[in-house]
C-alpha cells in the first residue's frame, strides 16, 4: 500500500515524502511517461506510418488517385519496398474518396488484389479470394459517412478513412495487370483513359521514418481521416502526445527530444521483436530458425482468446504490406506461404562476407512456383547488389537440382563455379535476411512433413 522514499528505476532515482512525489521526480516521471507512451505509438502504428510513406513515395513519381503504378516485367531493388518480392508484377494506387466520391475499381480476371484502409487495416479483396471469385469484376468503394444510392452491378465496400491502397496483383502478369481501371463513380458512363506510371527501375523511398519524422507521418493521417476512423485507445495514444485531430502537431523542444529518442528506442524494439522472437509461436520447428509473420493466423493479430498479439502485429507491419484474411490463413493449393531468417544454422546473424548455402529438399510444396529472395535489413527491402534481382526461384527455368532433386541456394559475394543461376549475391559489410516463398502451398507444408535447411555457413 505504501511506497518507499527512494525507487531504483531505469528512468533514474525517484524520490518521494511519504508517497509525494518530489520535484525531480515529477519532472522525470513525466519525461518517462512521455517516452513509454512515444514508444507505444511507434509500435501500434507502424501500419498507418507505413501506409503514409508508401502514397509519399508514389506521390514522388506523379502516381494519384487516377493513376496506376505497377512493376514490369516484376520489381527489382530501386525501390525501397518492405519485403517485395521480384517474381510477380505489382500494381498499386491511393484511392482519394473524399475528393474523387464513391469509386469504381475494376479488376481482370485471375486478379489477386486487396484494399486496405489508411491505417492499413482490411477493407476488401478483389479477384480470387474475393466475391467475384477470379473471373473479374467491378467494385464501388464507398467513403465514410457516405448516405447516397447505392448503384447494382458492384460488388461495394465501405471504407473507414477517404485514403485507401489498392494492391493489385494479376496471376496473368503486368499484360493482364494494365487491364485494371480505377475510376470516380460519376464518370462510371465514360471513364477516362486509365493513366499508368511503371515504377520498376525507380530509386524511390516507401518505408516509415524511424525518428521524430515518423510522428509527423502519422498525424498526417490523423488530421486528414474522420476521428472515427480511429478506436479509442489508439487515438488516447496519440492524443496522450500531442497528436489531436484538428489541432497542430507542434511539439515543444522538450517532447520532440522524447518523441526522437522514443522513435529510435521502438525501431530499436521492432528489430528485436522481428529478427529475434522471444514467442515460440513465431517459429516454424522447433530448434529452428525459420520464423512466421502471422503466427496467429489472424489477419487482425487475435489469439484464440481474443486478446490483440501485439509483437506479433508490429512485427509484420514493421517488415511487410497488405492485410488481408487471405494471406494470413492461406489453404492448400491456394494463396502463399512465408518463412524468413536472418540466422545461420549457428545462431549468427547472416553476413554479407561470408558464403552459405540452403538446402531446399525435392518436392519443394508449392504448386505454382517457390522463390528465395534477399533483404537488406536495414530497409526491409530487397538488397541491393550488381544484380537488380537477389532472388533464385523455380520460374527462372535455369535453377539446377542436384542428383537426389534437392535444391541447393548459395549466398555469398562470388558465385561457386557451375552454380551461378543457383546464387544469389551479398555484400561484404551487410548484414541480410532471407524469405522463402511457397505459392500455392501443398499439404506437406502444413504438416510440416517437409521442412526447408537452415542457412549453413560454407
Amino acid at each position: 500500500m505504501s511506497v518507499a522514499d527512494r525507487l531504483e528505476t531505469l528512468f533514474g532515482e525517484m524520490d518521494f515524502f511519504d508517497g509525494l512525489p518530489l520535484p525531480d521526480t515529477v519532472t522525470r516521471g513525466y519525461d518517462a511517461l512521455d517516452l513509454l507512451r512515444g514508444i507505444e505509438v511507434f509500435l501500434t502504428c507502424l501500419p498507418g506510418a507505413a501506409m503514409v510513406a508508401m502514397r509519399r513515395g508514389l506521390r514522388s513519381l506523379g502516381i494519384d488517385s487516377g493513376t496506376i503504378g505497377y512493376t514490369a516485367p516484376r520489381c527489382g531493388s530501386a525501390p525501397l519496398m518492405l519485403t517485395a518480392n521480384t517474381e510477380t508484377a505489382y500494381g498499386m494506387a491511393f484511392l482519394a474518396l473524399d475528393r474523387d466520391g464513391p469509386t469504381v475499381i475494376e479488376v481482370p480476371e485471375g486478379s489477386l488484389s486487396v484494399v486496405d484502409d489508411l491505417w492499413q487495416r482490411y477493407v476488401a479483396d478483389m479477384g480470387i479470394a474475393g466475391p467475384d471469385g477470379g473471373k473479374g469484376g467491378r467494385y464501388l468503394f464507398l467513403p465514410p459517412g457516405y448516405d447516397g444510392d447505392v448503384p447494382d452491378g458492384y460488388f461495394v465496400s465501405w471504407s473507414p478513412t477517404f485514403s485507401c491502397w489498392a494492391a493489385l496483383r494479376v496471376l496473368g502478369g503486368a499484360e493482364s495487370l494494365l487491364r485494371t481501371r480505377i475510376y470516380p463513380l460519376s464518370d462510371a458512363a465514360d471513364p477516362p483513359e486509365q493513366r499508368f506510371v511503371n515504377f520498376a527501375d525507380s530509386d524511390f523511398n516507401t518505408v516509415p521514418a524511424n525518428d521524430l519524422s515518423f510522428f509527423e507521418e502519422v498525424d498526417e493521417i490523423v488530421q486528414e481521416e474522420p476521428p472515427e476512423a480511429l478506436d479509442p485507445e489508439r487515438a488516447g495514444q496519440l492524443a496522450s502526445i500531442g497528436i489531436v485531430p484538428g489541432t497542430p502537431f507542434r511539439p515543444d523542444d522538450r517532447m520532440r527530444s522524447i518523441l526522437g529518442t522514443a522513435a529510435r528506442i521502438g525501431s530499436g524494439l521492432a528489430r528485436t521483436l522481428t529478427f529475434k522472437p522471444r514467442d515460440p509461436s513465431f517459429y516454424y520447428y522447433p530448434g529452428g530458425s525459420w520464423k512466421n509473420m502471422f503466427p496467429s493466423g489472424s489477419h487482425e493479430f487475435l489469439s484464440p482468446q481474443g486478446a490483440r498479439l501485439l509483437d506479433a502485429r508490429a512485427v509484420f507491419h514493421h517488415g511487410a504490406l497488405v492485410i488481408t484474411p487471405a494471406m494470413a490463413a492461406a489453404t492448400v493449393g491456394a494463396g502463399s506461404q512465408y518463412a524468413y531468417t536472418a540466422e545461420d544454422s549457428t545462431g549468427a546473424w547472416l553476413d554479407g562476407g561470408r558464403s552459405y548455402t540452403l538446402t531446399l529438399p525435392k518436392d519443394v510444396p508449392a504448386k505454382n512456383f517457390w522463390a528465395v529472395d534477399v533483404y537488406d535489413p536495414q530497409t526491409r527491402s530487397l538488397l541491393r547488389t550488381s544484380d537488380p534481382y537477389p532472388s533464385v526461384n523455380s520460374l527462372s527455368g535455369a535453377v539446377r537440382a542436384e542428383d537426389g532433386g534437392d535444391t541447393v541456394v548459395h549466398f555469398g559475394p562470388a558465385a561457386p563455379p557451375g552454380r551461378e543461376a543457383n546464387w544469389i549475391q551479398t555484400v561484404p559489410g551487410k548484414g541480410w535476411f532471407v524469405v522463402l516463398r511457397l505459392y500455392g502451398p501443398l499439404e506437406s507444408w502444413f504438416d510440416r512433413s517437409w521442412r526447408p535447411g537452415e542457412v549453413e555457413p560454407a
